[in-house]
């Protein structure tokens, strides 16, 4: 069956995060002015708006706890039908906590998700040109 779920778009400012994704590979942009990283990201800096900025690889060996999270019951867009319920969570890194990312947290039930629990991430490949992360409990 053909995937319906929406794939993620590159534009200017995303291009970068969403190469490295579809390599598996976590890359996050960075300020050179105030060293602070940005994600989303976006043309200038969330913190100090300089535009003066990089891109930093991370690996693929990523993992982190979870912030916050909802658990979703009904599909919001066309294609989650079949993964009901759903757990989107917002994710900090353990590496970089002040990046929060969001995604599902798979293979895990409802009743078991909590704030702070471990989790790692994978990634999980919605065609043959884009893989998004997701997270599985460690």
């Amino acid at each position: 069956m053909e995937n319906q779920k929406p794939i993620p778009l590159k534009n200017q400012d995303n291009s970068p995060y969403w190469e490295g994704a579809d390599r598996h590979e976590l890359i996050l942009q960075k300020c050179d002015s105030c060293k602070a990283y940005s994600h989303p990201p976006g043309p200038s800096c969330a913190k100090c708006g300089s535009t003066e900025l990089s891109w930093e690889r991370q690996g693929n060996d990523i993992h982190g706890k979870v912030y916050s999270y909802i658990i979703s019951y009904r599909p919001f867009l066309p294609g989650f039908q079949d993964d009901l319920p759903l757990i989107i969570a917002i994710v900090e890194l353990e590496k970089v906590k002040e990046v929060k990312l969001i995604g599902n947290i798979l293979s895990c039930s409802p009743e078991d998700i909590a704030i702070g629990m471990p989790v790692k991430m994978i990634w999980k490949k919605m065609n043959e040109e884009r893989s998004i992360p997701q997270w599985i409990s460690e």
